[in-house]
């Protein structure tokens, strides 16, 4: 007889029940396809609407500016009603977005394509919200980061999936879209762009399709409640009480500021890899969006190989190590003027897997369990990183004349993600020097 699921006073099951944890790690796969499909559209807008490349990077601006709106609103429906509830929403929300790209075509201005990327990010908001803490929440206690690395793993199937099918429905065949329209005149161009804009909706269609059978599986499966006790039993604190204690929370601060310097850093070099490619040589957009596939291949093996580090090495030490490493790779692409920069670009995408997952439940470990659900709605406010990091690039970018150069943000974003680690592995000496010997033994 398999052991019964047992919720504990803390809120974390005795038991991981494995179906549940399947079809909610299904989930992480949906936004990594949306974020990556961004970095198809940075590359397709810039060119159609002849954008500069900050302009460019405000398709990121308006989707991770979503995820910092509704994060606290989604908390309160989770704290009010369920996880599950909150997942509802978010897939409903996501489908609505991913329609919304059916007029933004036919208007065929850019502020509509915005509107319709912000609606999606409205959606996945409820969903990262409810399912990073779930995920984490959805067993026992001490299992809370590898599960949420397991659950992560999946992003990068998503974001790979988005990549190819951005790479074979949005791109085409040919020289670079700036080749083709330099020969052509103001009227071609203008049916060109018509053209190249309706492409874009052909990955949406597929995406509410698979949608569509998800929220149907989330709305027929039963789910734990994953609620600690004294917040069921007593009144939950206010959002007053809860934030004036988060902000007086040190620990906490620094792993919600080591999260937005991190998404950001990360958003940003997987926004301008096609870009780099197209400006270091490559023969045109489909070509280019090749690298990130090697990317997001990248980011599997990378998060792989950690989290079978993390099992045998000291956590902190293994995330120091990628980002000694990840620093050294962002200064070569920054320095290296030949086509070499690329494929270190795509090497550091190799280094980010473990990272937000580690970040993220180390941060919300520091917090006491009645103010988990806006705590973990915090930290995926901090994702509003990548609505900033990769817009400053841009106009870096833009300022020096440089892609290359530009990559310079990203490297002082993971020299601080590394310093982050740095602390945390401090932290820990200093509490493992505090305690009697006989605790020691105990951890």
């Amino acid at each position: 007889m398999p052991q019964p699921t047992v919720q504990l006073a803390d809120g974390y099951l005795n038991r991981t029940p494995i179906f549940q944890f399947i079809l909610l790690s299904c989930l992480f796969p949906f936004w990594g396809c949306a974020a990556s499909l961004n970095d198809i559209l940075i590359t397709q807008f810039k060119s159609v609407f002849a954008l500069s490349d900050f302009a460019s990077a405000l398709v990121q601006s308006a989707f991770y500016g979503g995820y910092f709106l509704i994060a606290i609103p989604a908390s309160l429906v989770i704290r009010s009603s369920s996880y599950k509830l909150a997942i509802i929403l978010g897939l409903t929300l996501y489908i609505i977005g991913c329609a919304l790209f059916y007029p933004a075509a036919r208007m065929a201005t850019y502020t509509m394509f915005l509107a319709a990327i912000f609606a999606i990010s409205i959606g996945l908001s409820f969903l990262e919200t409810a399912a990073n803490t779930y995920s984490a929440m959805i067993g026992h206690r001490d299992y809370a980061t590898l599960r949420l690395n397991i659950s992560q793993t999946f992003y990068p199937v998503g974001a790979l999936m988005g990549i190819v099918l951005g790479k074979y429905l949005v791109f085409d065949e040919g020289d670079s879209l700036e080749s083709r329209m330099a020969s052509m005149t103001a009227q071609q161009i203008h049916a060109f762009r018509l053209t190249m804009l309706e492409n874009t909706l052909e990955p949406y269609k597929y995406l509410i399709m698979v949608l569509l059978g998800v929220l149907l599986l989330f709305m027929l499966t039963r789910f734990p409640h994953c609620k600690p006790q004294a917040v069921q039993r007593h009144a939950a604190p206010g959002m007053a009480e809860t934030l004036r204690y988060l902000a007086g929370n040190r620990r906490f601060c620094r792993g919600v500021l080591a999260q937005f310097l991190y998404v950001g850093l990360q958003v940003a070099v997987w926004s301008f890899t096609i870009r780099l490619a197209l400006t270091l040589g490559a023969n045109n957009e489909r070509h280019a969006s090749n690298f990130m596939i090697y990317s997001f291949i990248g980011f599997f093996i990378g998060k792989f190989i950690a989290n079978c580090l993390m099992t045998r090495c000291n956590v902190q030490k293994v995330l120091i190590a990628y980002s000694v490493i990840g620093v050294a790779m962002l200064a070569y692409v920054m320095l290296v003027p030949n086509f070499s920069a690329v494929y270190a670009a795509v090497g550091v995408s190799a280094l980010f897997g473990p990272c937000w997952a580690t970040i993220y439940t180390g941060t919300l470990k520091t917090v006491e369990n009645r103010y988990t659900e806006v705590a973990g709605a915090v930290i995926v406010m901090s994702i509003v990183g990548a609505a900033i990091v990769p817009a400053l690039q841009g106009y870096v970018s833009d300022y020096l004349g440089s892609m290359q150069r530009s990559f310079g943000v990203s490297l002082l974003c993971f020299a601080f993600v590394g310093y982050y680690f740095w602390g945390e592995l401090r932290h820990q000496e200093r509490r493992r020097t505090a305690l009697p010997a006989t605790a020691q033994g105990k951890f």
